[in-house]
């Protein structure tokens, strides 16, 4: 079934800015509390926000097999069970609703009233319920910067590297959408030349310039998903900020990995872009150093041109960009990703986030965290307002954006903005 939702030349009837993140080619998903506190879901065009609930009962998805209530929830995990041919359909319905030489809408004053919302109107949710989060590790130049700092230089990849994307599973319950501020978490650190733990606020709190690919329902348990089959099952991305405290890991990773420093907190960008969206911006990944297993080789461009940056604001003061990446830069991409993760028979189910690791390209402005833009704190990142930081401070926001662009079409996914706050206190 062909993506002609994608179509470069169509226009819309809806307003946009000429550099918007949501064209009528993006048609991202996400879900929204309406100016009626009704929570429904919906896309976006340019600066409006359109109620896909509202624009079902109306008729407009006629002859797409749609249960009647399939927009009328507080999550897209229902939809995107519905698999890769319903998404389709229903993204390339939304073209052709939208599109500037059709009428039946756009001149349906009162349906519009019904459908449409300016982005002040609505509140944004997180777009699906979790049920599981997998966090992978596989920039292989963000791998060798830590393996540098805390290991032998001369051999800052562990040997199982460059044979499989590593993770770990994370704590779904701490995934929150844009806007929601966050606490510094407290905990067990080690101060350097002690040999007994502290207790107290995490001193180096940091961000990690991630995306996230949200799944279907793919397997059953004991079956791999074999490679050439994996993005079936990959709804869509979004950005993803993993927040990390560094002072907090460094006490508790070995032997087991990250727990505490990790799972206080994670931010995603409300609307989720497709893989259909994404098509036109295919890139081929890095060539492998190691000949991979047989699972994990496989054919064809599997990565995506994705622009990202990363920006410090401090309350009150201008913001900075202190990191510009991309996520092509990946070692190991989404396809070996989700392979890898049910080779042993793992089930993976509809709503379930699978995070990039941190994305760091191959120079210093291209690091994907404070960890490495400030090698540890040893080089401080000068701000355009607002001093200096080695690490982020109390109420200063992370901002994070992407977008692809080609043949003058731009692919974005706005951003995830959010705040640290001081410690919590009652």
């Amino acid at each position: 079934m062909p993506i002609t939702a994608n179509n470069p030349t169509r226009k819309t009837w809806i307003k946009t800015r000429a550099k918007t993140d949501f064209p009528i080619q993006n048609i991202p998903f996400g879900v929204f509390l309406t100016r009626d506190d009704i929570i429904t879901i919906g896309t976006r065009i340019g600066d409006t926000a359109i109620d896909l609930g509202a624009l079902h009962q109306l008729g407009y998805f006629e002859g797409i097999p749609l249960t009647d209530d399939i927009f009328l929830q507080d999550s897209l995990n229902d939809f995107i069970s519905d698999g890769k041919k319903t998404w389709r359909l229903v993204r390339n319905r939304i073209a052709e609703i939208f599109d500037e030489e059709n009428d039946r809408l756009k001149n349906n004053e009162e349906h519009r009233k019904i459908v449409l919302f300016t982005l002040e109107e609505i509140e944004m949710q997180l777009p699906v319920s979790v049920g599981d989060y997998t966090d992978f590790y596989s920039s292989i130049e963000h791998a060798t910067n830590v393996g540098q700092m805390f290991r032998d230089p001369d051999n800052a990849l562990l040997p199982n590297w460059l044979h499989m994307p590593v993770a770990y599973h994370g704590r779904s319950s701490s995934i929150i959408p844009s806007d929601i501020p966050v606490h510094r978490p407290q905990g067990q650190k080690l101060v350097n030349g002690e040999d007994q733990p502290i207790f107290g606020p995490s001193r180096l709190v940091d961000f990690e310039l991630e995306m996230a690919f949200i799944t279907t329902d793919a397997n059953l348990l004991g079956e791999p998903i074999p490679i050439a089959e994996a993005e079936d099952y990959i709804f869509g991305l979004v950005l993803f900020n993993d927040w990390s405290a560094r002072d907090i890991q460094k006490w508790e990773y070995v032997p087991l990995g990250p727990f505490l420093a990790k799972n206080f907190a994670s931010s995603i960008s409300p609307w989720i872009v497709t893989l259909d969206a994404l098509e036109p911006y295919r890139t081929a990944s890095p060539k492998p150093i190691k000949e991979q297993l047989p699972y994990l080789q496989y054919k064809g461009a599997k990565s995506f041109d994705i622009n990202l940056e990363v920006a410090i604001k401090p309350e009150n003061l201008k913001e900075t960009v202190v990191s510009k990446s991309n996520f092509k830069h990946m070692y190991w991409n989404m396809s070996q990703q989700l392979a890898h993760h049910t080779i042993n028979g793992c089930p993976v189910n509809s709503g379930d986030l699978m995070g990039s690791g941190t994305i760091s390209g191959p120079t210093p402005d291209s690091y994907g965290s404070m960890l490495e833009l400030s090698w540890r704190g040893e080089k401080p990142v000068q701000l355009k307002e607002g001093g200096s930081r080695k690490f982020i401070d109390d109420n200063d926001t992370v901002i994070i954006r992407g977008h692809c662009e080609k043949n003058g079409v731009r692919i974005g996914f706005g951003e995830v903005s959010t705040k640290l706050l001081p410690v919590y206190k009652k």
